[in-house]
């Protein structure tokens, strides 16, 4: 699988400089993958800087391993929601640069048998760990009631059927379960009306997404791991993100923007009693895209978005 796994970076000139890393940095690469970016920061570092890779996916991991990119560079399996935990363990004494790529990476669509891709007929899995156990996209639609089925594809999906759909998988999975990705597919064209499905996206797009962040909590640990990350920066240090859709930029901006923020106090109040001070800067006034010629090598990084800040 090591040999399969084939990672395309995205926006990698723009993620190196607005991480701005240089000799002797310690830099986290969050979303590991199949390496891409990590292999240009190693190289910013080197030769007495640190790369902590971290990835919950082994095949991730292995592909990492084999680009074989020195002593300055060691991978930890994980979530990056528990960064705390991993990079204790890890004795990192702090961290000049944190990188995150989020979402499903390309290998993981590409391997049918993870059950991301609408695509390809599968087991309907899309954990991005399936050797941590947990709760799987086919559990979610075969156990969730009506009304919790139709919220998660309508908050995390942003699908105007949600409801709609919700109720076609209670009515199909009361004949059989709703096991293969194929399965899923199937019920969610026979729920959104043909006159919606002439245009647009695959009509099961939204719907996948919404599984896939229910199954792994992307957006819950996505905000425990932005707050754990900018405790561990220096002063100076810098955060970049890219997001792949509207919900993760969001948390992202929502988040870098409280950071930012300073004072709370009403406007009306004379002294500030709050005391609260601006912990980042945000570098990035308004989201990074990809241009025009990455769109057109990769076009998978066309929802890309890369907002970065700087530890006061």
């Amino acid at each position: 699988m090591t040999t399969e796994y084939r990672h395309t970076p995205v926006l990698l000139a723009e993620v190196t400089h607005q991480l701005s890393p240089h000799p002797g940095s310690i830099i986290v690469d969050a979303t590991l993958g199949g390496g891409g970016h990590a292999a240009k920061i190693a190289a910013a570092i080197a030769p007495d800087g640190l790369l902590i890779g971290i990835d919950q996916d082994d095949a991730a991991l292995a592909a990492a391993t084999a680009l074989r990119l020195g002593q300055q560079a060691i991978f930890l399996k994980g979530n990056f929601g528990d960064l705390d935990r991993l990079l204790t363990e890890a004795k990192v004494p702090y961290v000049d640069g944190f990188l995150f790529d989020l979402g499903v990476s390309s290998p993981q669509l590409d391997f049918a048998e993870r059950g991301f891709s609408y695509q390809t007929d599968a087991p309907l899995d899309m954990r991005m760990d399936p050797n941590a156990g947990g709760i799987t996209a086919a559990d979610v639609v075969d156990s969730y009631q009506e009304a919790d089925l139709a919220r998660v594809i309508r908050d995390y999906g942003e699908e105007r059927w949600a409801s709609r759909i919700a109720a076609f998988i209670v009515a199909a999975r009361a004949r059989r379960p709703v096991a293969t990705t194929f399965d899923l597919v199937d019920v969610i064209k026979a729920a959104v009306p043909a006159a919606a499905r002439k245009d647009g996206p695959h009509p099961a797009r939204r719907t996948f997404q919404a599984l896939r962040i229910e199954v792994n909590r992307e957006l819950e640990v996505l905000e425990q791991a932005l707050d754990a990350a900018v405790r561990w920066l220096v002063p100076g240090g810098r955060i970049v993100v890219i997001s792949y859709h509207s919900l993760e930029d969001r948390v992202v901006k929502q988040s870098f923007a409280k950071l930012s923020q300073g004072c709370t106090c009403p406007p009306d109040l004379p002294v500030c009693v709050c005391d609260a001070k601006p912990v980042l800067r945000v570098l990035t006034r308004r989201a990074i895209t990809p241009s025009a010629d990455e769109v057109e090598r990769n076009p998978r990084s066309r929802s890309a978005k890369l907002r970065a800040a700087e530890k006061m």
